[in-house]
């Protein structure tokens, strides 16, 4: 089979298509023919291998065919959504014509979508409904704000969160995105700062309920900040990089209020965090509804990798960027 291969770490250019034996599915395992695949930020750290050693092939998301499942579970040429479970880090990833993966990270969908916009929903879309409807338990009339809104994650949570009922606050670098923001559902756009939560408490004084903080550890005591008596953050992401944070909650958390994480490429379909937990038909079926806008930003082909990883890593997307086999 194709696959791309991180040569050695680094930039963008060490990602090269090369010749690989076709991987075999064991027990416990389901093969699938990717179809296409969804990019994400993890990736840029397994290519730049600042989290240690990681796969020669990476990918931690893929829609596509079964081509086998030793046990039986789901039929070949069954459509299905894989994602994590490894993928990438401790075993090869999607970034191939054929992989292998571990059956819990594995789930068939029914659906109309092009390849490349069924590649537009697992791994966000998944993370974002665990994050808000499983972590923060958002509920209608809750006012959550989404920081780092115009990713491919934020875009998701915006859409999902709008659904809920609840008010969405979505941030963003620049004002030119905002329309955007607004169309997925944001009632509130804000420009992100390092002292947005004066911003917010200007607005809302008594606080707000939620803050699902994509950004990372810049920004999360800014984000604890915002919150009531009661309120909650969610840290989803590392978009403002992942340099370690000091945290005295004595002293920097205000008395009564709650910091989760959710770490989606290390628990989803585990016990803990099993995909049965999150409705994917009902998010594919919104998604060729038109409900949730979840259409990639851009499609790239096999060949162009390199090319999307630096748009990847300039932060410029605008949303999901996916490669089509």
């Amino acid at each position: 089979m194709r696959a791309i291969v991180i040569k050695q770490y680094g930039g963008p250019e060490v990602l090269a298509i090369e010749e690989r034996p076709a991987p075999k599915a064991a027990s416990g395992e389901v093969l699938i023919e990717v179809k296409a695949f969804g990019l994400n930020h993890a990736e840029i750290y397994f290519r730049r291998g600042v989290w240690g050693d990681v796969a020669e092939i990476s990918g931690i998301e893929c829609v596509g065919v079964v081509k086998a499942d030793p046990d039986g579970r789901l039929a070949t040429g069954q459509t299905v959504m894989a994602l994590v479970g490894g993928m990438g880090r401790s075993i090869n990833g999607s970034y191939a014509e054929l992989v292998s993966v571990p059956s819990s990270n594995v789930v068939a969908v029914k659906t109309r979508l092009s390849w490349e916009d069924l590649a537009a929903i697992p791994e966000s879309y998944a993370t974002a409904w665990t994050s808000l409807c499983g972590i923060l338990d958002l509920r209608p009339g809750q006012t959550v704000l989404i920081r780092g809104a115009t990713s491919a994650l934020g875009q998701a949570a915006v859409n999902i969160a709008a659904q809920t009922g609840a008010r969405v606050i979505a941030t963003t670098r620049t004002s030119k995105r905002a329309p955007t923001l607004e169309s997925l559902g944001a009632g509130e756009v804000m420009l992100e700062s390092p002292a947005l939560a004066t911003s917010v408490r200007e607005r809302h004084p008594h606080g707000i309920d939620a803050v699902l903080d994509i950004v990372g550890n810049t920004t999360v005591l800014d984000s604890l900040a915002m919150l009531r008596r009661g309120g909650h953050v969610c840290l989803v992401g590392f978009l403002g990089g992942g340099d370690p944070l000091t945290l005295q909650p004595v002293f920097q958390m205000p008395s009564g209020t709650r910091l989760s994480v959710f770490a989606s490429a290390l628990v989803t379909g585990s016990a803990d965090f099993p995909l049965a937990e999150i409705p994917f038909q009902d998010i594919v079926d919104r998604a060729a509804a038109g409900v949730y806008k979840a259409k990639p930003a851009q499609v790239f082909g096999f060949a162009d990798i390199q090319e999307a990883h630096r748009l990847m890593e300039s932060n410029q997307a605008n949303g999901k960027l996916v490669v089509r086999l």
